[in-house]
């Protein structure tokens, strides 16, 4: 194949014609859609003078095409393989375009396509040049409006961005609407939807006193299913008035869910467009994790309309200038609505998880990128995740107020504009008179920065030193770095458990009992006074950086800091690393020691300690962690060695795990209380099946049985499908036949076979990719079913004879004809090669040299495969 042209971030310019207004006329068919675009255009003056008007088009048919009324033929214009351009353009004027698309075959799921009948856009990243040919970039801001003409019966909704103009009825059974957007947008945030959808309707007062309509569409038999998203949305304006004074702008708020969509969801203005599986839920269908899970996506498309929509990049590498504040601000979200503790701890354990993994890969890259082929392959957990730690920084070193100061000038200094991340932090520091340009190296550099500490401790002076460096491993764009700002929370325990007051030499008085120390250099030292007893530190409360602590803790001192700390989060760390440091010490041939399991044991029996964060604090690293602490990594033996730390625990605390869960047996409802019981009586039930006993297994197929909830039904039925017993094909045909009408819930039931550790789970999933209720073109059917098996089943993906890879590269070239941005997506499974033993090595680098060796790979694939073969 050709190719794929590289993208820098240092060749940006600025486009060379401004937008004053787009009218877009669409003429709706399945396999022949004609739009008609008209464009007022004027000469951009910052802009080189005489330059084309240099328009993309992707797989679109150039019906005709018009400047300031006047036909165009061939001669006029040149068409090309990424558009058309045009020449000799005066200063100012007006193209009309007509082209024709076909909805009904675009497979890729971007721009304009059909998903259930109904009709469907997704424009952001480069979705609106499949749509009509335009300047298809997000610094070409216009405000938008839209007639829409379809068959009436077939299409009885007709919707798009802003507030309604206009509605009638045409000859032929068919009929218009039209939509008004006064908001400049890019073109990333047009969104169309039509089809026979039926509406749940709502209404949501402003702080102003200014009444909004709220509505969320879906097809008629999923309507009962949406009274959670409509509340979880109400409560996102109100937080977003409450915490920012950021209120809606439009007299109508809509969200469509549908069945056939690449992301979870899209924030286009007014209109967003979800994944269904993000806005259905009932207790029978959805599991306490989905309910919160919609909630926090609703807040983060809600949130865009700000983040994202008034104020947007400049350019793509910014992209976490929207995608990194907007989760941030869904984690503040979720964190004022249920358990901050727990909150912290999920999304740095997504972050440890999976982020860390990808800056240890060949695709590690900054949160804002200096370059691409794709820009697809760049929504990832470091522009989101990793990039909503850097927006934490801001506010771990000015304060919640001194955030919001740095938030509301930002807002008045940029609404209606398209900027970058200089302008963010420009906005910050101006906003509390801080100088924050190391800042920028976090936007700038990639890799984990490493944060080793230790501590000196002078008994005689009472005085405790503690000596911290900084270093970031090589990455791809650099091999030195320059030092970050990192903010490092602490506190100092007593051998009593109780905390010290913090004193700093040179200050006159203690300042608290947690102090926050910025790492500004490479090497540093801090001294605190008049410290009595050996203390033992408390390191990175919070998770107060995106960073690699090493400190050397004992397996004593972590079990006494899950015992005694104050900070939640670090209570859970403690518990993270002695697991580990245990399962380290499994894998080099040693025996775990009845301490582990006694410090587990005293976390569960601690009434101090709420029944989600002891839930959180037993559940051991994943496999994949263990991966990442191990190279080269034996999937294997990590998985084995794993397998026996729980049942080592199980077997120790077996009393206690059935104590607790008979004692929560019976809760239900669906309050924060309930679902941190069920979270962590299912976390013990996990542990006794790990006794393999009839008895836990019978406990388990009772709570299947009996299950009056998705969340205890589901969490019995994942524990039963990765045993080998007579009731798990029981349990699998029984929720198959209940829930088989329910595409949602069937996926549930995919991945929890794609993802069981038994030995024939290979010939499952292919038999599961047979299954009449599974579709390679849906995404979420080939996540269920092909990335469970990938990214959540390591020992059966790792099979030493090589059959799990190659089975996701048989199926990452057959979605990359279909689907490339779903293809590019399953083909990271494939890209550590480097870090597994030698004979999984060659197999997995095999194969993706053959997928790096096929005929006509796109551009999202390529970029993954080539670089991870570097």
């Amino acid at each position: 194949m050709t190719q794929p042209q590289t993208v820098y971030l240092k060749d940006y310019q600025s486009p060379p014609f401004l937008v004053d207004h787009v009218a877009l006329d669409f003429t709706l068919h399945p396999s022949a859609t004609e739009v008609l675009s008209r464009v007022k255009y004027r000469r951009n003056p910052l802009a080189a003078a005489g330059a084309a008007l240099e328009l993309d088009g992707h797989d679109l048919e150039l019906l005709s095409l018009k400047v300031d009324g006047q036909s165009l033929d061939a001669a006029g214009y040149q068409l090309h393989r990424e558009g058309l351009s045009i020449d000799n353009l005066s200063e100012e004027f007006e193209l009309e375009i007509i082209t024709r698309i076909n909805p009904e075959a675009n497979s890729a799921l971007e721009g304009l396509y059909r998903s259930g009948g109904n009709y469907c856009t997704q424009c952001e990243a480069e979705g609106f040049r499949r749509i009509t040919y335009y300047q298809d970039r997000p610094d070409v801001m216009a405000p938008f409006d839209v007639r829409i003409v379809a068959d009436k019966q077939a299409n009885p909704v007709l919707l798009s961005n802003g507030n309604p103009t206009g509605a009638g009825e045409l000859e032929g059974g068919l009929h218009w609407a039209e939509w008004s957007d006064p908001f400049a947008k890019p073109c990333y945030l047009f969104a169309l939807v039509a089809g026979d959808l039926a509406c749940v309707q709502g209404c949501y007062q402003t702080a102003s006193g200014r009444d909004v309509i709220l509505r969320i569409y879906t097809e008629a038999h999923h309507i009962d299913h949406c009274d959670h998203a409509m509340a979880s949305l109400k409560r996102a304006m109100a937080w977003d008035e409450q915490r920012f004074a950021l209120e809606y702008d439009l007299d109508l708020f809509m969200i469509v869910a549908v069945d056939d969509f690449n992301m979870g969801a899209m924030e286009n203005k007014g209109l967003n467009i979800f994944n269904s599986r993000l806005v259905f839920a009932s207790p029978e269908t959805a599991t306490d994790d989905d309910y919160i899970a919609i909630e926090a996506v609703i807040g983060h498309e809600y949130f865009h309309n700000w983040t994202g929509n008034r104020v947007t990049c400049r350019d793509w590498f910014q992209l976490s200038l929207k995608e990194g504040l907007t989760v941030f601000r869904d984690q503040e979200f979720t964190a004022d609505c249920h358990s901050r503790a727990v909150k912290r701890i999920e999304d740095v354990r997504l972050l440890r998880s999976h982020q860390f993994a990808e800056d240890a890969s060949p695709m590690a890259h900054p949160i804002r990128p200096s370059s691409y082929m794709e820009i697809n392959n760049f929504y990832t957990v470091t522009v989101y995740e990793k990039g909503a730690e850097v927006v934490r920084l801001y506010q771990s070193l000015l304060g919640v107020d001194g955030f919001r100061r740095g938030m509301d000038l930002y807002f008045k200094r940029h609404d209606g504009q398209a900027v970058t991340t200089e302008d963010f932090l420009a906005a910050m520091a101006d906003a509390n008179n801080r100088d924050l340009s190391q800042m920028q190296h976090w936007y700038e550099q990639a890799g984990t920065p490493r944060l080793k500490v230790s501590m000196d401790y002078d008994e005689e002076r009472q005085r405790c030193t503690l000596h911290v460096s900084q270093s970031c491993p090589a990455t791809p764009e650099a091999v030195e770095k320059k030092p970050f700002l990192i903010p490092l929370t602490l506190g100092l325990l007593l051998p009593d458990g109780r905390p010290l007051p913090l004193q700093l030499e040179g200050e006159s008085q203690p300042k608290g009992e947690e102090r926050t120390l910025l790492i500004t250099e490479q090497r540093q030292a801090f001294t605190f006074i008049h410290v009595a007893e050996r203390p033992l530190p408390s390191l990175l409360r919070g998770f107060s950086a995106p960073v690699d602590l090493d400190y050397p803790y004992s397996a004593e001192e972590n079990a006494f800091l899950m015992a005694h700390d104050s900070d939640a989060f670090n209570r859970w760390a403690a518990a993270q690393r002695l697991a580990m440091q245990t399962l380290l010490a499994m894998l080099a041939g040693q025996k775990p020691e009845a301490a582990v399991a006694t410090a587990f044991g005293q976390l569960l029996q601690d009434p101090g300690v709420d029944a989600a964060l002891k839930a959180e604090a037993l559940t051991l690293p994943s496999e994949s962690d263990i991966a990442e602490a191990t190279a080269p990594a034996d999937p294997g033996c990590i998985h084995t060695v794993r397998e026996q730390l729980r049942l080592f625990i199980a077997s120790a605390l077996r009393d206690d795990l059935e104590a607790i869960y008979h004692q929560l047996s019976a809760v239900s409802g669906l309050d924060d209380q309930a679902m941190q019981q069920r979270k962590l009586k299912n976390v013990c039930l996990g542990y006794l099946m790990a006794l393999h006993s009839e008895a836990a297994i019978e406990l388990a197929w009772c709570q299947f049985n009996a299950a009056e909830n998705m969340t205890d039904q589901y969490a019995a039925l994942s524990l039963l499908a990765r045993c080998d017993c007579d009731q798990r094909m029981q349990a699998l045909a029984l929720f198959e036949q209940q829930w088989r009408d329910d595409a949602n819930v069937m996926d549930k039931w995919f991945a929890v076979q794609a993802s069981s550790s038994l030995p024939e789970t290979l010939t499952a999933v292919e038999g599961l990719m047979r299954h009449p209720k599974f579709d390679l073109r849906n995404p979420n059917k080939v996540r269920a079913v092909i990335g469970s098996f990938a990214m959540r089943n390591p020992v059966i993906f790792h099979a030493l004879d090589g059959s799990g890879y190659r089975f996701v590269a048989d199926q990452v070239l057959t979605l990359d004809r279909l689907n490339p941005q779903i293809a590019s997506r399953m083909v990271r499974a494939l890209m550590n090669w480097k870090r597994l033993e030698p004979k999984r090595s060659d197999l997995m680098r095999g194969q993706l040299q053959r997928i790096a060796d096929a005929d006509g790979i796109s551009a999202d694939v390529y970029e993954i495969v080539s670089k991870s073969l570097c």
